[in-house]
């Protein structure tokens, strides 16, 4: 007899962690399985016929046990190892809550129901997550044609802005550029009927919790929340306490595959020291049996520079990091996907999500941080059931943290074995052949490289590329009309003299004698020589008050020497009264001028020598 699942408590502060099939029929085993395809397990037929047209018709376990659950509109916390299918789990049951026209053909729907506000929203952490999760439920949906759109940074806000304008069934986006739309009311989230936070844990290690509490207020109260991760912390947990009702906590594993990683994996981790690291990666790359391998780096700055030194060595590689531009981060996975690429270089940026068929080696030339970042690493192999090969290199200075991974994870690696490139024990555990070197010949430089993908003109406003330039000029940029106006030509001037250089002052300076000329012309006091060009006259402060005349001197000399600025002397009372006393005498001189009388003789006055020799005086008296 089959025990009946205990009710589920009303509060939304305890998820239920059960087996929701335990409802439907005998519990799982290992030798057979209840539900065996898409069909039976009740989705749409047109969605099924779409996933049948690129291969895909039984289900993983994870997408097995979610399915019957969230297609009634229950919420779900799903927890499964990473590769196992968790994106086609949360990403039917949302593709069968949105309404398309093709559900009003099919009479599943009516008009009023349709919409071309979102009805969906899928939040993820990276940029490169989200174009994952974007093509597969592009694939998934192509055949009712459900408009799906994914919105994140660096990339021009325009478009973005375009097609929603246009109608969007489905949005996958990040926390910053979904907040960032809903703030400026370009993006409306009041009818969306489903939610997904996929990798929470990933964004609340990002820091991006605030954000996502931000953009669940923008939500309707009533809506479906789904959580899906392959790590579940606490942080976690309490997330979905406080967004989620009465949440079902399911975790599938396969009966065969025990421990946190992947049964199908073959972990392979050696002590190396930092100095051979780049030798010892040249060598594992041409490994028999070799396909496509990702690099993992810690830093971005070492991810550059393994980059463009297995380039230099011969091998086809691109690098993806936080310092590159989102055309070139893209353009680097689109070589790797279509096979001009064969080495990856990237950083935890590329940890999560990416889902490239043929991977078969994953090397982590540093040691990761935690459990939860060297699980999501090694993930990048051995997917939907095919084998892997995963290679860590740890230096003498990570021994400490990878002794901590290491018993995190209850893996026997807690001493790796000393390792160098020539050691034997490498060449025989990754079936590298015998007198392999650290170049790789020219007959097997058989890929075409990064060049060869086309950068996409994004409408980004920054990045550069993987030797920190800046990017080419867009075709737009380049069919550009030129200006049809000389822009103003600024000139730098100190004092009233220019700059720029003795060439202009003298051109300058022989325009102002013309002008001089004419003006005498028009006067009819032209005399036959030319006239020089008179400077005009800059008036000088100085201890009296008096203005002292100032010689003239060649303009052309002087306007190519650099003038110096001098400080101005600050007036004390006593030059102020002299400067008062000077400006009524000239007056009075003016005056006496006008009424015919002889200029008075100037007052003299008595120096400091004069006045120190007088003193001396009366004191020898």
């Amino acid at each position: 007899m089959v025990p009946r699942h205990p009710a589920r408590p009303r509060s939304a502060k305890y998820p239920v962690r059960y087996d929701p099939l335990r409802r439907l029929a005998p519990r799982l085993t290992e030798e057979a399985s209840i539900l065996s395809t898409f069909r039976e397990l009740g989705i749409l037929p047109e969605t099924a016929e779409a996933l049948e047209a690129v291969g895909i018709t039984s289900p993983f376990p994870i997408q097995e046990m979610t399915l019957p659950v969230t297609l009634s509109g229950s919420d779900v916390i799903g927890q499964a190892k990473t590769g196992t299918g968790k994106t086609l789990g949360f990403g039917l049951p949302l593709l069968e809550r949105v309404t398309v026209p093709a559900d009003v053909e099919a009479g599943r729907a009516t008009p009023d129901q349709l919409s071309d506000a979102p009805q969906a929203l899928v939040v993820v952490p990276t940029r490169e997550l989200c174009q994952q999760v974007t093509n597969d439920l592009l694939t998934a949906g192509k055949v009712r044609n459900v408009r799906v759109l994914s919105i994140y940074g660096g990339r021009a806000y325009e478009p973005q802005v375009e097609a929603l304008r246009k109608g969007v069934d489905v949005i996958v986006g990040t926390p910053g550029r979904l907040l960032d739309l809903a703030g400026q009311k370009k993006l409306n989230l009041s009818e969306i009927r489903g939610l997904v936070l996929d990798e929470a844990d990933e964004m609340l290690d990002l820091g991006f919790l605030p954000d996502v509490e931000k953009i669940i207020q923008f939500l309707p109260a009533r809506r479906q929340t789904m959580l899906f991760s392959a790590t579940m912390p606490g942080a976690v947990i309490s997330l979905a306490r406080r967004y989620m009702s009465q949440p079902t906590h399911i975790r599938a594993t396969a009966p065969d595959d025990e421990g946190q990683t992947v049964a199908n994996i073959t972990q392979n981790v050696f002590r190396a020291h930092s100095m051979d690291k780049p030798e010892m990666v040249a060598r594992i790359l041409q490994a028999d049996g070799r396909g496509l391998a990702m690099i993992f780096c810690r830093t971005k700055r070492t991810a550059a520079d393994i980059a463009e030194q297995l380039s230099r060595r011969g091998f086809a590689s691109g690098a993806v990091h936080g310092d590159l531009g989102q055309g070139a981060r893209e353009q680097a996975l689109r070589a790797f996907r279509n096979g001009k690429v064969d080495v990856l270089v990237c950083t935890d940026v590329a940890a999560r999500g990416i889902d490239v068929e043929g991977v078969t080696h994953v090397i982590n030339y540093q040691s990761p941080e935690d459990e939860k970042t060297y699980l999501h690493r090694i993930g990048r192999t051995g997917r939907a059931g095919n084998s892997g090969i995963a290679i860590t290199l740890v230096d003498w200075d990570d021994i400490p943290r990878w002794k901590l991974i290491n018993k995190a994870l209850d893996l026997p690696f807690d001493e790796p074995e000393e390792t160098y490139s020539t050691s034997e024990h490498l060449y025989e555990l990754l079936s590298i052949p015998t007198g392999t070197k650290g170049i790789l010949p020219r007959a097997e430089r058989t890929r075409a490289g990064l060049a060869a993908e086309e950068v996409e003109d994004l409408g980004e406003t920054g990045g550069r590329d993987a030797r920190g330039r800046k990017p080419a000029a867009t075709p737009a940029e380049r069919e550009r009309p030129a200006r049809s106006r000389r822009p103003r030509q600024r000139r730098r001037t100190r004092g009233g003299q220019d700059l720029d250089g003795a060439a202009d002052a003298t051109t300058t300076t022989e325009a102002v004698a013309k002008a001089g000329d004419a003006l005498a012309v028009a006067d009819g006091t032209a005399s036959a020589e030319p006239s020089v060009a008179r400077q005009p006259r800059r008036r000088r402060r100085t201890r009296s008050g008096t203005a002292e005349a100032k010689p003239v001197t060649d303009v052309a000399s002087e306007a190519s020497a650099p003038a110096k600025r001098s400080r101005p002397a600050r007036k004390t009372a006593a030059t102020r009264t002299a400067a008062t006393a000077a400006g009524e005498a000239g007056a009075r001189e003016a005056a006496g001028a006008e009424a015919g009388e002889a200029p008075a003789k100037p007052r003299r006055r008595r120096t400091r020598s004069r006045a120190a020799a007088g003193s001396e005086a009366t004191q020898e008296s």
